[in-house]
């Protein structure tokens, strides 16, 4: 099964996306210390983040790829309508 091409876009997006996530790990402090970044940076960090999902699902979408798309290795098992369950009980009325 051959990959799609990742757009020009897409890779500036992941770039960018990692870039921000990097630069907010490398400044986080301990709880209850004072950020080194303003109070404005930290929120256009977010509005940044935000606008690059934005992009990122819109693109997605026009690709016809599914909402919440992750990346499927070749010898993992599809999981397309399984059903999990956690408990073992008694069956309610309606599942017979």
């Amino acid at each position: 099964m051959n990959e799609p091409e990742v757009s020009v876009e897409e890779r500036i997006l992941q770039a960018v996306k990692l870039t921000l996530a990097g630069v907010i790990k490398d400044t986080s402090t301990p709880h209850g210390m004072r950020h080194p970044l303003s109070d404005r940076t930290i929120e256009d960090l977010r509005q940044c983040l935000a606008l690059i999902s934005a992009r990122e699902r819109e693109l997605a979408q026009a690709a016809g790829k599914p909402a919440g798309a992750r990346p499927q290795y070749a010898d993992e098992p599809r999981r397309e309508g399984q059903v999990i369950r956690f408990h073992q009980g008694k069956p309610s009325a309606d599942e017979g």
